[in-house]
């Protein structure tokens, strides 16, 4: 009993695997003729029933054969610009003894689809397959896995398995290369001097005389010697040069889908340019908060951002959970935020750091307006964004 169960398991299971939607309809169809054509004598009913079952007995012998293939999938570069060419190579090998029969291969490249051919292949034959495409847009663009299917030309009977794992390709934005984001400011061991007065930090300021409360670990002993009155040490506060960049992801903050990607494009650049000067980096786009460790790192993260019709709109909010000692914030947003909406949320960063909006307008002229809170630098290219930087200087 046991045995016909696990049987009966079996053959459920390959029926599952083997047999598509379109096949099961034919099999219920051949079997409803073959009853009617036996309650009422029909010939015209008999006539159906055999076209029907002699298609079901063609399409199992035809979907039958030895379909166990090794696969292997390799692309020429892993990470891309747009208009750059991605070669993808596929070698398709017979592992075993026996010849294989023929089949279909179909290769998924994000939306698109590469189907080809895969002949008999005798013991330790391989076919090789080459594709190539041109990345014309930011993406994270999966290829693979590699999926084999055997049928029949009726789409009644079906196997098919996957080979091979995925490989990932990412279209890095377009970028430009930029200037220190802040020439000309000294720094020390930890940041820039802000020019406030603490009693604990790095950078000696001067003496003053002991006050109640005063830390006695901040006691110059050889000066209250002299002095004979207790003198605490003061320091000049320093800022880390942690930066955090935000990017307005919300579609409904740009006119098009060109001016998302310039939004994105001009986020890749101020980013990339932070971590060329060694500064930590925070990256807030949408629910994606990251702190990459490497230009390659972030511009994968920029690769994956997606227009979010549920983005914060508050978009300082999200900086400030993650960052909020940062010393530089920049954030992008589209030409459809409004200026009141920008000055309302910048508001609420520290009193002492830097913030720069850069709002993307496609084909504005670029603007550069300081306000006491922000500046605003308004670009219609990604060319306008060298220039901004440069003037902020």
């Amino acid at each position: 009993m046991r045995r016909l169960h696990r049987l009966h398991r079996h053959i459920r299971r390959w029926l599952r695997a083997y047999v598509s939607p379109l096949g099961w309809a034919t099999l219920a169809l051949a079997i409803m003729l073959w009853v009617t054509f036996g309650c009422f004598g029909w010939h015209e009913l008999l006539a159906a029933a055999i076209v029907c079952t002699v298609m079901l007995l063609a399409a199992l012998v035809m979907s039958l054969g030895n379909t166990a293939f090794d696969a292997t999938i390799s692309v020429s570069q892993l990470r891309v610009s747009i208009n750059d060419e991605v070669n993808v190579q596929v070698d398709v090998r017979n592992p075993g003894s026996a010849p294989t029969a023929s089949a279909r291969a179909d290769l998924p490249m994000g939306d698109m689809h590469e189907r080809f051919n895969i002949p008999m292949l005798g013991s330790h034959q391989s076919k090789h397959t080459s594709v190539s495409f041109k990345a014309v847009t930011r993406a994270v663009l999966p290829v693979g896995p590699l999926m084999i299917r055997k049928g029949d030309p009726f789409g009644l009977m079906r196997h098919e398995h996957k080979l091979a794992q995925r490989v990932t390709v990412f279209i890095h934005p377009d970028i430009v290369i930029l200037d220190r984001l802040h020439a000309g400011i000294p720094r020390d061991l930890e940041g820039n001097p802000s020019g406030d007065i603490v009693d604990d930090d790095l950078d000696f300021y001067g003496l003053r005389e002991y006050e109640p409360g005063d830390d006695v670990r901040n006691v110059h002993w050889l000066s209250s010697a002299k002095t004979r009155t207790l003198m605490i040490r003061q320091f000049e506060a320093t800022r880390r040069t942690d930066t955090s960049i935000t990017c307005d992801v919300n579609p409904d903050d740009y006119p098009d889908s060109r001016a998302f990607e310039l939004a994105v494009s001009v986020h890749a650049s101020l980013g990339v340019q932070a971590l060329r000067e060694g500064r930590p980096l925070y990256m807030n786009a949408g629910s994606t908060h990251v702190k990459p460790a490497n230009p390659t790192q972030f511009l994968d993260q920029c690769s994956a951002i997606e227009p979010d019709f549920q983005d914060e709109r508050n978009l300082v909010r999200g900086a400030l959970m993650f960052t909020p000692d940062a010393s530089f914030y920049a954030i992008t947003v589209g030409a459809f935020k409004p200026l009141d909406d920008i000055r309302h949320m910048v508001m609420a960063l520290p009193a002492a750091a830097t913030c720069l909006v850069v709002q993307v307008a496609p084909g504005a002229p670029r603007a550069l307006h300081v306000f006491p809170e922000f500046t605003l630098a308004t670009v219609g290219s990604l060319d306008d964004l060298p220039p901004v930087m440069g003037a902020l200087r």
